[in-house]
């Protein structure tokens, strides 16, 4: 059974492999501002890995009223993903190298 669930506005389809995921997030879904600073990014691992690496916690509460709870969870889920990936072959993949 598959491990890693796209999940992004319902989405549920599943990957055995993380870059898999992440590849088609990046690729299948259309791209998001961000709320705090605009930049646009692809929609799922990339956007919550932005909002983390970019910005504070309370600047992502503040502009996506987000609660302690929305914060652990998407941090989990940076965190379980960047465990896992080889994110210079999704990088790749992504950029038609690979």
């Amino acid at each position: 059974m598959a491990r890693w669930e796209c999940a992004i506005e319902g989405d549920d389809t599943t990957f055995d492999r993380v870059e898999d995921l992440i590849v088609h997030q990046a690729t299948d879904h259309d791209k998001i501002e961000c709320k705090v600073c605009g930049t646009v990014v692809p929609d799922g691992y990339f956007a919550i890995r932005h909002a983390f690496d970019e910005h504070s916690r309370a600047d992502y509460v503040r502009a996506y009223d987000a609660s302690a709870a929305d914060v652990r969870r998407r941090e989990n889920i940076k965190e379980d993903i960047e465990d896992a990936a080889d994110i210079r072959e999704v990088v790749d993949r992504i950029e038609g190298n690979g």
